[in-house]
């Protein structure tokens, strides 16, 4: 069986990285909190305008700071979804498993992106 055991991350391993996801996740869903805060806050300040150009180009770059943080809470959510499927693969037994050529993802870089289902050589020839 040890060319079984080389297929796979041993179970303590998969326990560092989900500790490594965990801790990950809980910083991501801290920072889509915040962004989501902001943009209520900010829907929440309108006080009657005057009219003037002025409050106009508020308006203005009020819309788009809005449309950013969309943005951003947009990408933070489906950096969090990835995350969160990295767990399922945890569970399932194929976390750090390349899912274009079988093998096995290295380390360093499941330790830089936990939620890659690539390895380096994989996503080289994608390029």
């Amino acid at each position: 069986m040890d060319m079984a055991e080389k297929t796979r991350y041993t179970d303590e391993e998969l326990k560092e990285f989900d500790a490594l996801i965990n801790e990950k996740l809980d910083r991501a869903k801290s920072e889509l909190r915040s962004l989501r805060a902001s943009m209520t806050r900010d829907r929440g300040d309108d006080t009657g305008s005057t009219g003037s150009s002025v409050k106009t180009l508020e308006d203005g770059a009020d819309t788009a700071e809005k449309e950013q943080l969309s943005q951003l809470a947009g990408r933070q959510q489906k950096f969090i979804n990835n995350l969160e499927n990295a767990l399922i693969r945890i569970k399932n037994g194929t976390y750090g498993i390349c899912v274009d050529t079988g093998n096995l993802i290295g380390k360093d870089r499941l330790k830089a992106v936990p939620h890659t289902m690539h390895s380096i050589a994989a996503k080289l020839k994608k390029s």
